[in-house]
């Protein structure tokens, strides 16, 4: 009788108990991410020959990218910028609180909250149908114009007041889809335990909402950070305005450059995390239900 072959004699035993294709899984992964990397530069490469190569390029790269101008620029750029920085923290923390105000108004439920929900339908509707600049130039430029006694006349507030009412309205959208996310179910048994509509809204179905809405907050995070340069139509000295200026003085345009390199330094980051939040809840979400 001839003796059977071991486990062993076929390569590795326990492998052919196991998954028969992960070594092979590993080998196309990685095939795959040198094809990518490889693809890329053959891209990046053949951008970059067609912008060098230009008969225009010697001209755009004095006027865009030149290194005497952005050593010149970027210290008032950078000031500039840390005023951007600034109004969007504050605006940020405000719009975040304001916004989840509205929503939990406009959750409410039955006749006796009717004129509370009509008005924060109302404001949702007015405020997101204003281009956020147009509504930038009518509170910086009409309330100012009004003198009236004991409002403020600075640009900076009525900038700052005007991006907070706009993210406001469309925050408080993304906070009420988030609260009729959660079932139904949650709504009827706090109210069962005896909890008003207020506090059934703050203890129960807003932190459940919030958790489903993070992903979409941050999305609105990004926007925001980049949005605040609009107030510069008002003439607050933020980083784009102080490019703006330094290209009305020099003709030269490299302070935009700046001005992006800088923004671009927070959003890339900031979106980066908000793409591994997202995918992390989705990770999540599918472990649960699984």
């Amino acid at each position: 009788m001839s003796e059977q072959p071991s486990i062993d004699e076929f390569g590795g035993g326990p492998s052919l108990l196991g998954p028969p294709h992960a070594p092979r899984s590993r080998e196309e992964g990685t095939r795959g991410a040198l094809i990518a990397f490889v693809s890329t530069v053959i891209f990046v490469g053949v951008v970059l020959w067609a912008v060098l190569s230009s008969d225009a390029w010697p001209a755009v790269q004095r006027q865009f990218f030149s290194w005497d101008h952005f050593v010149d620029v970027f210290p008032d750029v950078l000031g500039g910028f840390w005023l951007d920085v600034k109004m969007f923290l504050v605006a940020e923390v405000i719009i975040l609180t304001l916004s989840l105000i509205i929503a939990m108004i406009r959750s409410l439920r039955g006749p006796a909250f009717f004129p509370l929900r009509a008005l924060a339908v109302l404001f949702i509707d007015v405020i997101r149908g204003i281009p956020v600049i147009l509504l930038i130039l009518l509170l910086g430029f009409g309330i100012p114009a009004l003198q009236l006694p004991g409002v403020p006349t600075s640009a900076l507030f009525w900038g700052l007041t005007a991006l907070i009412i706009s993210y406001s309205a469309y925050t408080a959208e993304v906070y009420r889809a988030g609260i009729e996310s959660v079932h139904e179910s949650q709504r009827m048994s706090a109210r069962s335990l005896g909890l008003t509509q207020v506090q059934a809204l703050r203890y129960v179905l807003v932190p459940q909402a919030i958790k489903n809405v993070i992903p979409a907050l941050l999305n609105g995070f990004v926007s925001l950070q980049k949005d605040v340069a609009l107030v510069l139509v008002l003439g607050i000295r933020e980083a784009v305005r102080e490019a703006d200026i330094y290209a009305a003085k020099t003709f030269n345009y490299t302070g935009y450059i700046a001005a992006t390199l800088l923004f671009l330094a927070v959003s890339i980051p900031v979106a980066r995390f908000t793409d591994w939040y997202t995918e992390r809840d989705r990770r999540r979400k599918q472990s649960i239900s699984a």
